[in-house]
């Protein structure tokens, strides 16, 4: 029904902690990863909420996309690092000599020069990490866009990211700073959001998430997302622009079964 031409394997991971994740870099390979914590908290409409989500994911081959951001940033981190032990190196060994020779014009340029290039160097890597998780961000929102069309209940998903954050669970067993980006929330328990830490996350903070999610109240297209994320963030859509003619998704009642659970 979502189109994937075939379908996720799924596993589930002995961990109390609820979460999910995908991975997979194309639909065909792709797999889907959910917690027993995950799977003892969630009622019906809320799993299929997550499990929308990580299909989503799958769709936009966000694995894929995130695997060659994460190759980009390291690469600008390794030849940072590379130019500024070369320059440290050099100057131990008195290669500063070498400004002299050219006259005192010519010397001047050259540490200007010099200058500049440690300065990008130094800022190129924190530039790229911002930009790394910015559009990590952008993915996340992406995935609750296709999460909530594909159920066409975005209350599921909604509800399932507040059971997941509201939690008390101690945090993932497995988890770390490479493989944090593919779950559908944080893994890593925080007492505090706050403001500049939202600058340098890999996920949008879940408040925020469930309240987009929660002003989809005409439907279940990806405009209707786009409204709701301008209406709570006051920024521009991170919906493209060819997404938002696609037709109008009717929202659906919840699951009578889900109701009782």
């Amino acid at each position: 029904a979502a189109g994937l031409p075939a379908m996720p394997k799924i596993y589930i991971i002995n961990d109390p902690a609820p979460n999910a994740f995908a991975t997979g870099r194309k639909p065909e390979t792709a797999s889907v990863a959910v917690t027993a914590g995950l799977l003892a908290r969630l009622n019906r409409d809320e799993l299929q909420g997550v499990i929308a989500h990580e299909i989503s994911h799958i769709l936009n081959r966000d694995i894929l996309f995130v695997t060659l951001a994460g190759i980009m940033l390291g690469s600008i981190v390794l030849l940072s690092q590379v130019f500024l032990r070369g320059m440290f190196y050099s100057s131990m060994m008195g290669s500063r000599r070498r400004f002299s020779s050219g006259g005192k014009g010519g010397g001047q340029a050259q540490i200007v020069m010099l200058v500049v290039a440690i300065v990008v160097a130094i800022l190129a890597p924190i530039m790229a990490y911002l930009l790394y998780f910015a559009l990590s961000r952008r993915r996340e929102y992406l995935a609750d866009a296709g999460g909530a069309r594909l159920t066409r209940y975005p209350e599921g998903l909604a509800s399932a990211l507040e059971k997941i954050a509201n939690d008390p669970s101690p945090q993932l067993a497995t988890v770390n700073k490479v493989t944090a980006p593919m779950y559908i929330a944080n893994p890593f328990k925080k007492k505090k959001q706050r403001k500049l830490s939202d600058l340098t996350s890999t996920h949008p903070p879940i408040s925020e998430r469930v309240r987009i999610l929660r002003n989809m109240t005409h439907g279940a297209s990806f405009k209707d997302y786009s409204n709701a994320f301008a209406k709570v963030t006051h920024t521009k859509t991170v919906i493209p622009p060819t997404a938002l003619t696609k037709e109008d998704i009717a929202l659906r009642e919840a699951d009578v079964k889900a109701k009782k659970e």
